[in-house]
């Protein structure tokens, strides 16, 4: 395994997908205990296999002077918490879950139960939660209006239905969420900026999370036409990442979804391995992906209406109605999204309950046995569910007020009906 530090962030990249080793406790770790080294803020850290560390670029020069502790480079990895109850049905593949109540001001995590929360997983669809937050912070920015508008050309049109040409903003953001539209996305994608939307994981110190590629981009570089992908094809390792996800997209821009589509499909249906997904998908952990949800949506940092209008798009995303809480009517706010592709599915999302309970979840499968997983949905909500019930208790029906069951209960001893409500 290869990890190498750099600023704010940690790319690991590795065979097993998983994330078990923490970069910002690996960067440190010694066969002889920890040594300490402060580095400038430009210079980076590297790790190889043998466990030397060497210092790179600034870093090189090492400051002979105290230096204040610094905070880590990486979130740690997750609290220790119980293992998830199994599934009620079985799933195949690679399964994740992290299902955590969290203390809405601190976002401190209360009680929780995981399975493999810190394994990496591909975030399909339901990643356009971070574009909606970024598109909201460049709006608090004012650099962007809501009202701005969009033509939709070959070159930004990516695989799925699309927006009417000169859509605004906040048709697009709404499509992006209700109707998980990959052109709408990777629109607001571009126009915010791809480091801005990778800038919301790096500034979390999510060093498992990639969030970076537009959506057409993932389907260039699987059906093999991003010749800057094939000449780099461990590019997430390389200092230049940035210029090569752009370069990445570049790309993808230079194919219509009509000429993508007869290199997809082959693709998939011949040569598509699960593994294949890491190198070209946006990318996060269940507890990191969750942790972002839980910074999103209980301190973003929005302003008053940037946070009404995350507020109603983000209710639009789907979940609350395969949520038992939902089902029973104990929730009072619900954002979340889903996400699918070949052999893989995701459920991430945000809920209070009327009793009061701060909940993130995140639910995630790559590798299925089945390449179509939409059908899955009702078996990963019934692992949701069952999670759920384990950390703030089971979601059952409110039962009737003691009144309301005195009088029934008084009437039907008598014989006549209980009075209707006015």
């Amino acid at each position: 395994m290869t990890l190498a530090l750099g600023g704010a962030g940690a790319w690991w990249w590795g065979e097993q997908a998983t994330a078990s080793a923490p970069p910002g406790v690996a960067a440190h770790q010694q066969d002889s205990g920890q040594q300490q080294a402060s580095v400038s803020q430009q210079g980076s850290v590297s790790q190889q296999d043998s466990g030397e560390i060497i210092l790179v670029g600034a870093a090189a020069s090492v400051s002979e002077s105290p230096v204040p502790p610094q905070e880590p480079a990486c979130l740690a990895p997750a609290p220790e918490a119980a293992k998830a109850p199994a599934p009620p049905y079985p799933l195949s593949g690679r399964l994740g879950l992290w299902v955590a109540e969290v203390d809405p001001q601190t976002l401190e995590v209360l009680r929780a139960v995981g399975t493999n929360p810190d394994s990496v997983f591909p975030l399909a669809s339901t990643y356009k939660q971070a574009v909606l937050w970024a598109t909201l912070r460049e709006f608090d920015a004012g650099r962007l209006s809501p009202q701005e508008r969009f033509e939709i050309t070959p070159a930004g049109q990516s695989l799925g239905e699309y927006p009417f040409d000169h859509s605004n903003v906040r048709t697009l953001t709404e499509r992006m969420i209700r109707n998980s539209d990959n052109t709408a996305t990777d629109l607001l994608h571009r126009r915010v900026g791809l480091q801005r939307v990778q800038a919301l994981a790096d500034e979390l110190r999510l060093c498992h999370t990639r969030l970076i590629l537009p959506t057409k981009a993932w389907w260039v570089m699987q059906a093999g036409l991003s010749s800057t992908y094939l000449a780099h094809p461990d590019w997430w390792r390389r200092e230049d990442r940035a210029a090569l996800a752009a370069q990445m997209d570049a790309d993808a821009k230079e194919y219509t979804v009509y000429e993508l589509v007869p290199k997809l499909d082959p693709y998939f249906e011949k040569t598509h391995e699960p593994r294949d997904d890491l190198g070209s998908h946006n990318l996060s952990t269940p507890y990191e992906f969750a942790t972002l949800l839980a910074h999103q949506y209980l301190r973003g940092g929005l302003s008053e209406r940037a946070g009404r209008w995350q507020d109603e798009v983000a209710r639009l995303g789907y979940g609350k109605a395969g949520l038992r809480a939902g089902q029973v009517g104990n929730i009072q706010t619900f954002y979340g999204k889903g996400g699918n592709g070949w052999r893989l599915l995701t459920y991430t999302g945000y809920f209070k309950t009327k009793d009061g309970h701060h909940v993130v979840y995140a639910f995630m499968q790559h590798g299925a046995d089945e390449w179509y997983t939409m059908p899955n949905t009702y078996r990963a909500f019934a692992w949701i569910n069952a999670a759920v019930d384990e950390v703030i208790g089971p979601q059952k029906k409110p039962a009737p007020p003691a009144a309301s069951a005195a009088v029934t209960s008084a009437a039907t001893a008598s014989g006549t009906a209980a009075p209707k409500a006015p």
